[in-house]
């Protein structure tokens, strides 16, 4: 890249609206501005992955596939991204290899050219499969530091996962803060240090939630880094990303080239401003996103976590308990190896801690998710879990230090054979092998006109 050029990924597609409406925006609020974006200068667009796809089939009745060759026929130009949460593809269990890799492959001939890959325990051997299968088919990949903050996520640490991801064959790395935790001064110093030990292009991505997002871009461009994630401004700040025109005007007046086309962004403003008014008054853009709550600084914990531990005590009319609760997380998250506080993880940590308040007893409770964690099924954790802790909530059960998905079986055979009735092609088959519910609903109403009426029994009586 030139020299003094930031390069921006712009999120409205993707995450943007999934952090500000649950990814409830349909394809015909993007039809309309697609070309437009394609000549604004983006880095990329990012416009798949994530929760859209879920989001197509259970909500907006659209095929994702569909979506993804639809926007590809209206951006010839720009690069179109996605998000991949490694060996869990776009759902929370592990898939075994062979869907991964035919998911990978049919993403990048639909129209995907960077696939960015995390995994939420930032164990790399999660990464292989999607990683090895996206270059095959001719996708870059750029591999996702999921950051975090705890005594052992220091600089060295994260450098470390930086010379693993490009050993693995990673064309770039993104510095992935979903929490909006990384401050200013850590994110420059990080910035720094990666880029001093990676030939790597280095992408920022983090959320405006804590209210620190645009400072902590700032200090992490003048660090080094090549590309940042924004939003344009009718769907940014909250617990979306900075507003790409205000972040473009700042830099371009610090004379670092953005290449973006501002006249091009206005208009796409001004196109996502009735969207979003139409979904504030229909209530799914709810005001609480869009504002700043600096406790996911105070606590290191997610302001998504905070509310979530809160409604559950709200439910049980033990609000009171919320302090001794959030005492409590950290505490399990050292015991558990100190986890980043990302989807699921996140769940799983503040679930257990809301337990062992509740139960008034550590680990006299303990949910599946857990015990499955604490057995190496979602990965290796960032630090040793403690023998005491691990028979605690698993007895004498053994603990896998394979890859997890070195456990599963081939499935696409069976998958196939399942949804042979309805299933067109591989792309609706690798839906279905994600989403089986949700899929089997999508493409049975699509192929069955009565495939959701429900039967009726007719009782006829005839008079003698």
């Amino acid at each position: 890249m030139r020299r003094n050029h930031v390069g921006f990924t712009e999120t409205v597609l993707r995450d943007g609206q999934q952090s500000q409406i649950a990814t409830r925006m349909p394809l015909a609020d993007m039809l309309p501005i697609l070309s437009t974006m394609d000549e604004a200068g983006y880095h990329a667009l990012e416009v798949w992955g994530g929760a859209t796809f879920d989001s197509c089939l259970r909500f907006l009745n659209e095929d994702p596939w569909e979506r993804l060759r639809v926007i590809r026929a209206h951006v010839k130009n720009t690069k179109l991204q996605m998000l991949l949460r490694g060996q869990n593809l776009l759902g929370y269990h592990n898939y075994p290899d062979d869907v991964v890799a035919a998911f990978c492959k049919k993403s990048v001939e639909n129209g995907i050219d960077i696939v960015r890959i995390f995994d939420a325990l930032n164990d790399t051997r999660n990464l292989r499969c999607a990683v090895r299968a996206v270059k095959e088919a001719g996708g870059q990949v750029q591999t996702a530091i999921s950051y975090t903050t705890s005594e052992v996520h220091t600089i060295r640490y994260f450098v470390g996962l930086s010379r693993e991801m490009e050993a693995l064959g990673a064309d770039s790395i993104c510095i992935k803060d979903m929490a909006g935790v990384l401050t200013p001064d850590a994110a420059y110093a990080l910035v720094a240090e990666i880029k001093r030990a990676v030939d790597l292009p280095l992408e920022i991505h983090t959320h405006c939630t804590a209210g620190i997002a645009e400072m902590t871009y700032l200090k992490a461009v003048e660090a080094g880094a090549d590309v940042i994630d924004t939003c344009i401004s009718p769907f940014a700040g909250g617990t979306s990303q900075p507003a790409t025109e205000s972040m473009a005007i700042a830099l371009a007046d610090m004379r670092f080239d953005t290449g973006l086309n501002m006249e091009a962004l206005e208009k796409i403003a001004e196109h996502f401003a009735p969207v979003r008014d139409r979904f504030l008054a229909e209530g799914v853009l709810k005001p609480k996103v869009l504002a700043v709550d600096p406790k996911a600084l105070i606590y290191q914990v997610p302001g998504g976590m905070l509310s979530n531990l809160l409604s559950q005590l709200a439910e049980q009319g033990l609000e009171d308990r919320f302090d001794e609760v959030l005492a409590e997380v950290p505490r399990v998250r050292a015991d558990l190896g100190y986890p980043p506080l990302v989807t699921p993880l996140s769940q799983m940590v503040g679930t257990q801690a809301l337990m062992n308040v509740l139960s008034g007893e550590r680990y006299k409770m303990v949910p599946t998710e857990i015990k499955d964690y604490v057995r190496g099924l979602y990965g290796r954790p960032p630090v040793s879990i403690s023998p005491e802790i691990q028979h605690l909530i698993i007895g004498d059960d053994e603990v896998v230090t394979r890859r997890p998905a070195d456990l599963l079986e081939p499935a696409l055979g069976k998958l196939r054979e399942e949804i042979s009735r309805y299933a067109r092609s591989e792309e609706d088959v690798l839906s279905y092998a994600v989403f089986p519910e949700q899929a089997r609903d999508f493409l049975g109403r699509r192929e069955d006109p009565f495939y959701d009426v429900p039967v009726q029994e007719v009782n006829v009586s005839i008079a003698v």
